[in-house]
């Protein structure tokens, strides 16, 4: 049985155009330290 870890553990992040509060995700294995946004619209609609 693999090691998995509990959603509830997973790092999150602050979205800096809307402020949602979002979890790591798969996809973002290799990019989480540069990942900024928690949808492609906030990051459409960022601060300018």
């Amino acid at each position: 049985m693999p090691n998995k870890i509990k959603k509830q553990h997973l790092p999150s992040k602050t979205c800096t155009t809307c402020g949602l509060d979002f979890n790591w995700r798969k996809k973002w294995e290799k990019t989480w330290e540069d990942v900024k946004y928690c949808s492609e619209k906030c990051r459409r609609q960022k601060k300018k």
